[in-house]
């Protein structure tokens, strides 16, 4: 890993809150929602777990979970009839960053990924990472930069290295991609 003294170095402070889900809409006719998970780990919203919800700034429990179809349809403290589950409707679920899972290896947050400079193995600048867009099959990473935006598929036979430290993602672009 590079020294995180260089001129490149980006320090990435640790967020308070992760977004692990967005409220779809009311589920059935005793409290239950509707929740798109945007984590990879439903187990944030496991049964016992506090989450945040908007702006609120106390968590609520998580009475019960479980998986319908692409979604999740959560029981939140709080929230016992149809129209108390119509007022979250669109609202962020949030956990503390200080209790979400550690990563495997060569796992990120996105809150890393986002602005690390990209280069390819020669040297070219292809710009910042600016977004990154969630496939189901893999993540891809938008860079913009000189050549515009370029959509790199996070998979491991083209991000070569991830340098958080030196604020900077090495790849390469399979043949015709920066053509």
């Amino acid at each position: 890993m590079a020294n995180s003294q260089g001129s490149g170095a980006v320090q990435r402070p640790e967020p308070e809150f992760l977004e692990v889900g967005r409220v779809l809409r009311p589920w059935g006719v005793r409290g239950e929602v509707k929740v798109e998970l945007l984590s990879s780990n439903a187990e944030a919203l496991a049964a016992g777990r506090p989450v945040y919800v908007g702006d609120e700034t106390r968590p609520r429990d998580v009475q019960s979970m479980r998986v319908q179809g692409r979604s999740l349809v959560v029981k939140l403290q709080g929230s016992d009839t149809p129209e108390q589950a119509e007022e979250l409707r669109d609202q962020i679920l949030r956990i503390a960053f200080v209790v979400a899972a550690p990563l495997q290896p060569n796992q990120y947050y996105h809150y890393q990924i986002i602005g690390l400079s990209v280069v390819t193995l020669e040297g070219e600048e292809l710009g910042r990472i600016t977004e990154i867009i969630e496939t189901g099959a893999n993540d891809v990473y938008v860079a913009q930069g000189p050549r515009g935006e370029v959509l790199l598929p996070a998979r491991i036979e083209i991000v070569k290295q991830i340098d958080l430290d030196a604020g900077r993602m090495v790849v390469a672009p399979p043949p015709g991609l920066l053509e």
